[in-house]
């Protein structure tokens, strides 16, 4: 595993580093420090490859759109390889490195077959010495949530890990995520669901409203995930929810403190990449 350390759990750190991995989208970094760490978030509508140096900054981040996966079950073997064969390629090319070895990251409930498969992607783009973690302590790489709840909203589903003392207490996963929201906004307006999507992200004030109820689906999938452990923070990750106002909806619904970062998208692979070889 690599010796990169995650940051304090300090919001202000966080997006400061956060900032910085969305600036190397495409990008790579002049220089960087020690060995480098790649991490690959094998999304459902979205692959993220990241790599790290030693100090868990990033060098080079880079996105295929995919719809290989679907609720973190590969669904479509050869696309998924071919994307991650892609990224791997265009980073090795710019960074003028060999990346020979790797992480990826499974939801919470997927089982061991399934989890297999991300492996088994990996292995067949050409990375070796494969590390595997769940997508919830992933993100927790980025954050560094000693006592909170991390919660990572995919397209998929929503993972709830619960931390306490900075160890990892409970985790589990619900159905619903991104794709649930845009089935919710295309269904309401009447257009396609690349549309809805789209529309989600350019032009969010005018899909809030239509979205309430997923929020709200969202937010007691949150609530059931961590009984007894309600006074603990809420701190938001995936991009699902990277839409104005999320963490006061959110807030509101449930009665605590939620916490929302720049970037969000990057959170569990930048934590992906900070876990690898």
């Amino acid at each position: 595993m690599s010796d990169a350390t995650p940051p304090e759990a300090s919001g202000g750190q966080v997006a400061v580093s956060l900032r910085r991995a969305h600036s190397r989208i495409g990008l790579q970094a002049e220089s960087w420090s020690g060995q480098l760490h790649t991490g690959v978030d094998l999304g459902t509508a979205t692959c993220v490859l990241t790599v790290v140096d030693d100090t868990g900054e990033a060098v080079w981040v880079d996105t295929n759109a995919t719809a290989a996966l679907r609720d973190g079950v590969v669904v479509d073997f050869t696309a998924a390889v071919a994307a991650v064969r892609t990224l791997k390629r265009d980073a090795e090319a710019a960074l003028g490195v060999e990346l020979e070895h790797a992480a990826t990251a499974y939801p919470p409930c997927v089982g061991e077959a399934d989890s297999r498969a991300c492996r088994f992607v990996l292995e067949s783009a050409g990375f070796d010495q494969i590390a595997m973690l769940d997508e919830v302590s992933a993100a927790n790489r980025t954050l560094g949530i000693r006592d909170g709840a991390v919660v990572d909203v995919g397209g998929g589903s929503t993972g709830v890990g619960v931390f306490s003392g900075g160890e990892l207490r409970a985790l589990d996963d619900r159905a619903g995520g991104g794709y649930h929201l845009d089935l919710i906004v295309a269904g309401a307006m009447g257009i396609s669901v690349p549309e809805a999507e789209r529309l989600k992200h350019e032009s969010p004030e005018t899909v809030t409203t239509v979205l309430r109820p997923g929020i709200e689906r969202v937010a007691e999938s949150i609530r059931d995930l961590t009984t007894g452990w309600e006074a603990l923070d809420v701190h938001l990750a995936g991009g699902a929810l990277m839409l104005p106002g999320m963490d006061s909806t959110l807030a509101a619904r449930l009665g605590r403190s939620v916490h929302a970062y720049p970037h969000a998208l990057l959170i569990t692979p930048l934590g992906i990449a900070r876990s690898a070889p």
